[in-house]
């Protein structure tokens, strides 16, 4: 797959300190043996390292549950073979969202550990986001009883564009306090393991076609409705990342030319009428306190008129921006995500009528429209799959 923006070096504080020194050979082992079983005399030709150093280490990993060993027959010779347990390599996916954070354990065998989402307060700054994925992160860590050390590397999704050539948060984002940050070096920094950062909605697609049920799909869409719109590309099976690495921004298609102004400065954008933040102060107007997705979600299953109507609304505009797309790409899966996914057929329904009247006929009908099953799991899983994919593994 194309390469993720990345820092080039992995980071350890203290690094002439022995714990940083074990730290970093243990992650040297780990990454050989992502790879399959190895003798310790593999190791220690692999790494450089001496093969007293790749023993000692081997009995640290066994005693923490990271690793087994058996002995076994090499060129004629007794040898010890080491594998990674289940959980000797785990990966961690980071979502961040405007008003909330996600984080998730996961091992090689693409099983959670752990995770858990907390609130973020409205307009955040990066540094606060970053200190909340820290101490969640550390928190899910000490539950688990996972060793840090068996941390091979952090996905972490941002609500926006992220230029590729340079790591930083592009203009656009619905973080906007986030905007010319390099999250990947603040990240990394902080972590002091290696962290590979994306778009959220391209790690829902990426999460859709690893942990989803749609892993024999080619070429997909994943649409995220929320407090923006965007989409992930998959085509020809891997992701689609253009140019610079900005892409999929549909929520800035224009639907109404003398529409409402937008955040990024044209008029009628589809996030002007089918964002959650514009279906909110459409439903809210009246109540005591503004609604929140959930209230959408509700008020629509109780069939509430305004609530059905806003939502139809919004899914014909998006089923003709999709048409458009459907009509230059020709995916044959789109699937929809985000905190509106409760909606179903609610949502689903306007969305597939909106596509049909919009896109070449024989395209509409080839067009799978679904739901994501995987909820607002979808980001961070697709940013643990993000990790795996950087170290080579495919889910089996």
């Amino acid at each position: 797959m194309p390469s993720t923006p990345r820092s080039t070096r992995s980071r350890t504080k203290n690094p002439g300190s022995q714990s940083a020194l074990r730290h970093l050979n243990q992650q040297r082992i780990i990454e050989c043996l992502l790879n399959g079983p190895s003798t310790q005399a593999e190791l220690a030709r692999q790494t450089g390292l001496s093969t007293a150093t790749v023993s000692n280490i081997v009995k640290i990993m066994q005693d923490a549950g990271l690793a087994s060993t058996e002995p076994i027959t090499s060129s004629g010779r007794r040898a010890l073979n080491v594998r990674l347990n289940s959980n000797g390599a785990v990966a961690v996916g980071i979502d961040f969202g405007r008003r909330h954070l996600r984080v998730v354990l996961a091992t090689l065998s693409y099983h959670i550990i752990a995770e858990e989402s907390v609130l973020l307060p409205l307009g955040h700054h990066y540094d606060e986001g970053i200190r909340a994925a820290v101490d969640l992160l550390a928190k899910l860590l000490e539950e688990s009883g996972v060793e840090r050390s068996a941390v091979v590397g952090a996905g972490v999704g941002i609500p926006g564009p992220i230029d590729r050539r340079t790591g930083t948060v592009a203009q656009g984002a619905i973080l906007p306090e986030w905007v010319g940050i390099n999250i990947l070096q603040h990240l990394e920094d902080t972590l002091n393991f290696p962290v590979f950062v994306d778009n959220d909605a391209n790690l829902g697609a990426l999460s859709e076609v690893t942990w989803g049920p749609h892993s024999g799909i080619s070429n997909l869409m994943f649409l995220k409705i929320g407090s923006g719109i965007g989409a992930g590309l998959i085509l020809n099976s891997a992701p689609y990342y253009g140019n610079v690495g900005i892409t999929g921004e549909i929520g800035h298609a224009t639907i109404h030319e003398h529409g409402l102004i937008c955040r990024c400065g044209n008029r009628g954008c589809l996030e002007t009428i089918a964002s959650t933040t514009t279906m909110i102060e459409l439903l809210s107007r009246g109540e005591e306190k503004p609604l929140s997705a959930e209230d959408i979600v509700r008020k629509a299953l109780e069939r509430d008129s305004a609530t059905l109507r806003v939502v139809d609304d919004a899914g014909l505009a998006v089923g003709r921006a999709l048409g458009n797309v459907a009509n230059l790409i020709n995916p044959e899966v789109i699937v929809v995500g985000g905190p509106l996914a409760g909606l179903g057929d609610l949502l689903l329904d306007p969305i597939r009528r909106g596509l049909v009247r919009h896109a070449v006929p024989v395209i509409g009908e080839t067009t799978t429209l679904t739901m994501s099953s995987l909820g607002d799991r979808a980001e961070a899983l697709g940013a643990a799959a993000l990790v795996f994919q950087h170290a080579g593994i495919r889910r089996s």
